[in-house]
């Protein structure tokens, strides 16, 4: 029997509880002030509009539907970036099958026994695709627990010190478990020690959008890596979160290349990888954000509720950073209004996480992480006087 997932059994757990007072803080996926799904009114449209069009339910090509990978492409790269035409794009299921394929096409095509390097701590389904994938798997320093921020010092040491040509996977913006991005000034410092090993810069961009309001903005690690041009460069890119389409699994791989012609050399071998994996991918999610994408009064719209969102996340930081200082905590909470995204990272230990559980019914991941989008202006104060309870002695 093999072990079961942590955030599934997080769940499992919650549904169990019977206490009015439950929350669930350990799945990824937004919440309104209410603790409800959200389903976007620019997806609504956008379906409505589908539906009335009639379409067909034939199979895609392998590389999936050419309007959306098109628009995804752009939203990513910026729609003036001269890398769209050497571009490399596959539809993919949602950002996980983009980080498979990616693993793959690495695997099979960069090197002998390839290694891919993890932040300290990753997402936790990061090393179970690239080992899978073949690829060896080691990491680099990234989080201080001791400030719970980034630990850039510790992170460009290990970057310096890795085989020359070797894979680096980089969040793009609202890194997952920590919230902990890195400013401007330091992105600048992270890609010139990339670029001074040769490295692939490994993208993974989940939340675009999602981490401050701002698409362009959330995209621009990624675009001055692009701009550059110094380091082969590959995304993972997904639509659950910042589009609310976590059941329709919308996502893209790209590789940019370094022309046209490699394009489409890197082309033909993504569509060999995807055809034995899963042959071609769903349609219907992919119209959805095709149509959404390419409609200019939609997309204002998605904008401006992804905006909605990614405020909504900010002041529930504000409000929980604001009530712990208010309950006279000795602690220091900065942390949770200087990281960013749907998670933080508290800092709360095993036991702590156990006693939330146990004894106020709050539930979250072991290692500290709290899924922002699980608080509401209505549970705020009882999380953070239930933080404070197992954290003042």
């Amino acid at each position: 029997m093999g072990p079961p997932d942590a955030i599934l059994g997080i769940t499992e757990a919650f549904k169990r509880d019977s206490d009015s007072r439950k929350m669930n803080l350990g799945v990824g996926a937004y919440r309104t002030d209410e603790g409800k799904p959200y389903v976007l009114e620019a997806v609504k449209k956008a379906e409505a509009s589908l539906l009335a069009q009639g379409l067909d339910k034939e199979y895609l090509p392998i590389t999936g539907l050419a309007k959306f990978t098109g628009a995804a492409a752009e939203l990513a790269y910026g729609v003036s970036s001269p890398a769209l035409g050497r571009l490399a794009i596959t539809q993919s299921i949602s950002g996980t099958g983009a980080l498979r394929i990616g693993g793959a096409f690495l695997q099979r095509f960069h090197g002998t026994q390839p290694t891919i390097y993890l932040p300290t701590p990753s997402w936790g389904n990061h090393g179970a695709i690239f080992r899978d994938c073949g690829l060896n798997v080691k990491s680099y320093r990234y989080y201080d627990p001791k400030t719970r921020g980034l630990d850039l010092e510790a992170m460009l040491e290990d970057l310096r010190a890795l085989p020359k040509g070797s894979i680096v996977l980089l969040h793009a913006c609202a890194h997952n478990p920590t919230g902990v991005d890195p400013t401007a000034t330091q992105w600048q410092q992270i890609q010139q020690v990339v670029e001074e090993g040769q490295h692939v810069a490994f993208f993974d961009m989940a939340y675009q959008g999602f981490a401050t309001g701002n698409a362009d903005r959330d995209a621009s690690a990624l675009r001055a890596f692009v701009e550059a041009g110094k380091v082969p460069v590959v995304l993972s890119q997904s639509f659950a979160k910042n589009m609310g389409l976590y059941g329709e699994r919308v996502g893209t791989f790209s590789i940019v290349g370094a022309d046209v012609s490699e394009r489409d050399r890197l082309l033909s071998q993504l569509k060999i990888l995807v055809r034995p994996m899963y042959s071609n991918p769903p349609i219907h999610g992919a119209r959805i954000a095709a149509e959404v994408l390419t409609n200019a009064q939609l997309r204002g719209e998605w904008l401006g509720e992804v905006k909605l969102m990614a405020d909504r996340i900010i002041g529930m930081r504000e409000a929980l950073r604001g009530r712990l200082e208010k309950l006279g905590s000795t602690l220091s909470w900065k942390h949770i209004t200087d990281q960013i995204g749907m998670f933080c990272f508290t800092g709360l230990s095993p036991t702590q996480v156990d006693r939330l559980a146990q004894e106020f019914h709050i539930y979250l991941t072991r290692d500290g992480r709290v899924s922002m989008a699980g608080i509401s202006s209505s549970n705020v104060n009882y999380l953070a006087e239930s933080i404070h309870a197992v954290t003042k002695d």
